[in-house]
């Protein structure tokens, strides 16, 4: 019996192994940076919540203010874009002495147009009476809509754009009309 010895398949081999580990860490790769932009995206979305629901207990706090006639309640004025810059600094309300709820409602709002700026990306909020059941910055406005907080971000749309739409809108309890 004659025995041949094959010579060359062994490197063959090993190329196809090499490439087939190649195509496996890439896709790792892959799969570990979605988890990473999943997370982050989560991550806004819950400090959103807790920045919507703050505001939304700060109104509820200040009750002389949110009753107010709408175009007189400085919580319905607030429409803010990171684009649109730092606001001013409002005089604190931390003293001992009471604190007018007009002044309250100024630093409450400059306080979170602040957070906004700093843990958002192009950030944006808007407080309105609105009863659309969209996800958009437009308000309805009707006297008798509830008051919403609408909260966004920069965020890749999927065109492949970018785009600070609403993320998040919440209503704002006990502040109907």
């Amino acid at each position: 019996m004659h025995t041949r010895c094959a010579r060359g398949f062994a490197l063959f081999e090993v190329l196809v192994a090499v490439l087939v580990l190649a195509v496996g860490v890439l896709g790792g790769a892959a799969a570990q940076l979605a988890s990473l932009r999943t997370r982050h995206a989560s991550a806004l979305l819950s400090n959103g919540v807790q920045l919507a629901a703050s505001l939304a207990e700060r109104m509820r706090a200040n009750p002389a203010q949110l009753h107010a006639p709408d175009a007189a309640n400085p919580y319905l004025q607030l429409h803010y874009s990171a684009d649109d810059g730092a606001p001013p600094e409002p005089a604190p309300c931390f003293a001992a002495g009471a604190c007018p709820s007009v002044q309250l409602a100024a630093f409450d709002l400059a306080e979170t147009v602040q957070l906004l700026q700093r843990d958002f990306p192009g950030g944006r909020i808007r407080v309105c009476r609105d009863d659309s059941a969209t996800l958009s910055w437009d308000c309805s406005g009707a006297p008798t809509a509830p008051i919403v907080v609408k909260l966004g971000w920069l965020r890749r749309q999927p065109d492949g754009s970018w785009a600070a739409t609403p993320a998040l809108v919440m209503v704002v309890e006990g502040a109907s009309p």
